[in-house]
């Protein structure tokens, strides 16, 4: 919580697995049942929104940007500002443990492109490439 801005009900993960700076973060999802967006997606047939576990991979990725900058630089908001390559293999449901494993491909100046895939239990359940810059200082 002290590297992203982001809190309940929208801070998507849950946990750090490892992280190599300038290069790769894993980070968890717990998915739960109490999560909000389960009253309406769908009622009695609860699946995490694809668009929320693309959201946990660029949470993970904002982890990885402060781990690989400097203190000093620390003083901003990221702002997802492109997807691409998105693909969702199959939904993920409450009591599902989400492993979160995002590279760095590229930065420049402020831009950062990286791939990630979210997988469950070692299957793959979604993939995508996103871009992030930094916006308004903190």
């Amino acid at each position: 919580m002290q590297r992203i801005p982001h809190r309940f009900p929208f801070l998507l993960i849950d946990g750090i697995v490892s992280c190599e700076p300038g290069e790769s973060i894993v980070a968890v999802k717990n998915v739960s049942a109490t999560e909000p967006h389960f009253l309406g997606h769908f009622p009695g047939h609860p699946i995490m929104p694809g668009i929320l576990i693309i959201e946990a991979m660029a949470q993970a990725g904002g982890v990885l940007i402060w781990e690989s900058i400097a203190p000093g630089e620390r003083n901003f908001i990221l702002y997802l500002i492109g997807i691409e390559k998105s693909r969702f293999k199959r939904p993920a449901y409450p009591g599902d443990q989400i492993l979160l494993t995002v590279d760095l491909v590229a930065r420049r100046q402020n831009l950062w492109r990286f791939n990630a895939k979210a997988e469950v239990n070692g299957d793959l359940i979604a993939s995508a490439e996103f871009l992030q810059a930094p916006g308004k200082s903190l």
